[in-house]
């Protein structure tokens, strides 16, 4: 992946993230593009005439200057290629213009503010309407190798189709591709992709996986999904999202949800 969008924010994700970012630059010899978007929309009630933003506007800009300053500072000494966009407005709808000629888009599962518990309304907003994988990293996240093993979730949907096929250049430098499915009878009759064709898909990108089914049980999917991935020592995991629509996802509390309020490792997501 060789141009990688990267999410630059105050929430607790960031030096992961940015970690990340570097490593997956090194990894593909790619270029890092930094995006900060500074919104003063300050949601003060009762605030008619703005008196609130114009308090709040210096704090604002100060914070964002010096979050930039620190990042520079960091990257310029990591040896990687990258540039600074500082734009005004919403974060989610500048990440989306950009993300056009973008390989990868890597943010935090949570949004600044909010108590690290996800999933944020941007990360759900760019992985249902951005052309390209959206990366989640937690912000416990340490590195990121690319030659450690890869989980992708199968379910057979065609949002995993496109997770798979967007996480091709990550899976061929894995040292190990697992395509995992969680077993339940009524997946097989709705989604017309079995996990064969999957690994078909792979194999003629020279890309070897092994194909492992886990039994329902009684755990949650995303924790059995979890479970396996950390069992096989994965460094990433690759899933479709939001398969249902997102209203269904929201009210019903779907696997995409679940993943996303607490993962345990990076997220390769895809719709």
């Amino acid at each position: 992946m060789k141009s990688i969008l990267l999410h630059i924010d105050h929430d607790r994700a960031m030096d992961a993230r940015l970690q990340v970012a570097l490593d997956i630059a090194r990894a593909t010899n790619g270029h890092i593009t930094c995006v900060q978007a500074v919104s003063y929309e300050v949601f003060a009630p009762g605030d008619f005439y703005g008196s609130a933003i114009a308090a709040a506007m210096p704090v604002i800009k100060e914070n964002a200057e010096k979050l930039r300053a620190d990042i520079e500072a960091e990257i310029s000494n990591e040896g990687v290629s990258w540039n600074w966009r500082f734009l005004y407005g919403i974060a989610q709808h500048r990440l989306l213009e950009h993300s056009a000629l973008a390989d990868v888009v890597i943010v935090g599962p949570s949004d600044p503010g909010e108590d690290g518990r996800g999933p944020s309304a941007l990360v759900g907003d760019l992985v249902l309407k951005a052309p390209v994988p959206v990366l989640v990293v937690p912000e416990d996240t340490k590195s990121f190798d690319a030659n450690a093993p890869v989980m992708v979730a199968w379910n057979g949907s065609s949002e995993a189709c496109v997770a798979l096929r967007a996480a091709v250049p990550l899976l061929a430098a894995a040292s190990k591709v697992y395509l995992v499915s969680v077993a339940e009878p009524s997946d097989r009759q709705r989604f017309d992709f079995p996990v064969l064709e999957g690994a078909q898909y792979l194999s003629r990108h020279g890309i070897e996986c092994e194909v492992v089914e886990i039994p329902r049980g009684e755990a949650k999917i995303s924790d059995t999904l979890f479970s396996a991935a950390q069992l096989r020592d994965c460094g990433l995991m690759v899933m479709g999202a939001y398969g249902h629509s997102r209203l269904a996802e929201m009210l019903l509390g779907g696997v995409t949800r679940r993943m996303l309020r607490d993962p345990q490792m990076p997220i390769l997501l895809a719709h």
